[in-house]
């Protein structure tokens, strides 16, 4: 099974930078030459206790939920908007809404919810959490044990959401030049479906009635050997 047939053009790129969505999870640390300052604009971490005989504690950081309209509860700052940013853009504005509070603020800040789904004709469907927040479709892929022969290459399905608005995108992976396709890179809560080939769907259809048809068969032979004892 072929992929990536011809050249692949080394001229064109395809860059992706992950878009901060509503619901996504993220981690935002902000730190400083004094921490102090920075302080008061971090979640405090929350102790939890279990209900168990040993009563294990563990520490847990608070994590930011962006609300349906891109929002989340920033420390002191109060509601600001990130949704629809990049990560990237979103760091560069929150670094300017506390340039006149923390002096050369440094802020990390991480999607702990970022996951993709691939389903149909591949040998481990699943969902996959993606630490690093960038995975091609080729990577998707190949988490699940890549494509069964069965699979239709020529047709991969990619389901999106995006601004609550469902879209879906066709693929080739036969074709080099999918590695510049604006879906080449994923997205967080993708989904990929690899569709069955007609030999597939032959095989799924021909199976039960073939099952069925020896049952009844027996069923006959058995009639018939009975009878004529």
């Amino acid at each position: 099974m072929l992929y990536l047939q011809n050249n692949i053009s080394t001229e064109s790129k395809t860059n992706y930078n992950t878009v901060i969505k509503p619901d996504d999870v993220l981690m935002i640390v902000v730190s400083s030459e004094n921490p102090e300052v920075a302080e008061p604009y971090n979640l405090k971490s929350v102790v939890l206790q279990s209900n168990s005989e040993e009563a294990i504690q563990t520490q847990r950081t608070q994590t930011y939920i962006v609300d349906i309209e891109g929002y989340i509860e920033f420390p002191i700052l109060g509601k600001v908007k990130i949704g629809g940013l990049n990560k990237q853009e979103a760091i560069e504005y929150l670094k300017s809404l506390l340039k006149d509070h923390v002096k050369d603020a440094v802020i990390n800040m991480r999607i702990l919810n970022f996951e993709v789904t691939v389903l149909g004709e591949v040998n481990r469907p699943g969902t996959f959490e993606i630490s690093s927040e960038r995975i091609t479709i080729l990577e998707a892929l190949g988490k699940a044990g890549d494509l069964t022969i069965y699979g239709k290459r020529k047709n991969v399905l990619l389901i999106r959401d995006e601004n609550g608005v469902k879209s879906t995108h066709r693929l080739d992976l036969t074709k080099s030049d999918i590695v510049n396709s604006p879906y080449y890179y994923l997205a967080q809560n993708d989904v990929v479906y690899v569709e069955p080939n007609k030999t597939r769907i032959n095989s799924s259809a021909v199976g039960p009635n073939i099952a069925v048809g020896i049952s009844a068969l027996s069923l006959v032979v058995t009639i018939i050997a009975l009878t004529t004892r």
